[in-house]
């Protein structure tokens, strides 16, 4: 495999992790406001809590590696998306400052009362940071940027008017909401919390109907926006299938109440062999028929020390959010510290 195959792989794994650590937290987000303002606040906001409580200050370390590798291994790439991007990449970065706002409100502020206004603010930022970064997945399929006079522009129009860039984004919001309800629904029933269960378990059933039908508008988008790359996805429509089949195992084990800790890893494997189909499929292309993974690729000395640095963090990073989980989320007294007593 050569270096850049490795360095991409390596990138959109970090990426990958971002996808599912950052959809728990930002939907987690938004489900405790919507408690808040339904007023069932006393049903699944403590379970929450609970779990933002010890990870939300690592979340962004996946996304923070990537952006520096990719900068470090596809220098080009910062040419092309450092200018186009910098209005969604900007409030990308205003809406997770907000977010850390309310977290250090909420955690470190001496009134322990629910602000409404921090909370509505908290709640938003869990669907527009998404819906923020999910447009690079859409800018990266071509069409929309350009270069003229050796200066990189991006086409407003283009991108607004695309169906392709709004179904990315509507997948990019059920899709958080899917994962995390399916996630705090396995994390309620290993608390004991049978309120808050019932509540996240009706939230993921609810929520999976929304990211199928967003998955297969995607596909008919797609088509119509870059039929070569819809081909390639064809091509390996074996990784699709299995996209599908897990997404129908971790549905049955929650539908039955029964085995969600497997529910959640089918989760897993569902947007695994989504994600993986999609960028393989993209390949060689970082910006489709522009920037290439070959295409100012950063020298062999840079790129080796690179990929053995990345991979060190991912051998770091890894066991640590594993034993972070083992040591918090997961340990028997923390879980059931909280839950309300049964009546």
């Amino acid at each position: 495999m050569s270096y850049e195959l490795i360095g991409i792989t390596v990138l959109w794994t970090f990426l990958f992790g971002y996808l599912i650590v950052a959809s728990i937290d930002f939907g987690a987000g938004f489900f405790s406001y919507y408690s808040v303002i339904t007023g069932h606040n006393n049903r699944i906001h403590h379970i929450i809590q609970r779990y933002l409580s010890p990870v939300w200050e690592v979340t962004n370390v996946f996304l923070i590696f990537f952006v520096v590798g990719l900068v470090g291994f596809f220098p080009v790439s910062a040419y092309f998306y450092g200018t186009a991007l910098l209005v969604p990449g900007s409030l990308a970065i205003v809406l997770l400052g907000l977010r850390g706002a309310y977290y250090a409100y909420n955690t470190y502020g001496s009134s322990r009362e629910d602000n409404k206004a921090y909370m509505a603010i908290y709640g938003a930022t869990g669907l527009l940071i998404p819906a923020a970064l999910s447009t690079v997945l859409a800018i990266s399929e071509g069409g929309i940027i350009r270069e003229e006079g050796g200066h990189v522009i991006l086409d407003w129009a283009e991108f607004f008017a695309s169906p392709y860039t709004w179904s990315v984004i509507v997948l990019a919001i059920v899709s958080v909401l899917y994962i995390s309800a399916m996630f705090l629904a396995y994390y309620s029933k290993k608390a004991g919390d049978r309120i808050a269960f019932e509540v996240l378990r009706g939230y993921a059933l609810m929520w999976s109907a929304p990211t199928i039908f967003a998955s297969v508008l995607i596909f008919f988008q797609l088509n119509r926006h870059n039929s070569e790359h819809f081909q390639n996805m064809l091509n390996m429509a074996w990784m699709f299938i299995a996209s599908f089949v897990s997404f129908l195992l971790a549905i049955f084990f929650v539908w039955k109440r029964r085995h969600l800790g497997w529910a959640f890893l089918f989760v897993i494997l569902q947007f695994g062999f989504a994600w993986y189909g999609y960028g393989r499929s993209h390949l060689p292309y970082i910006l489709f028929k522009q920037v290439s993974i070959y295409d100012g690729f950063t020298n062999e000395t840079m790129a080796v020390a690179l990929i053995v640095a990345f991979i060190a963090g991912l051998i770091i990073l890894i066991p640590s959010l594993v034993l972070l989980m083992r040591l918090f989320l997961f340990d028997a007294k923390y879980i059931r510290g909280g839950a309300p007593k049964k009546g």
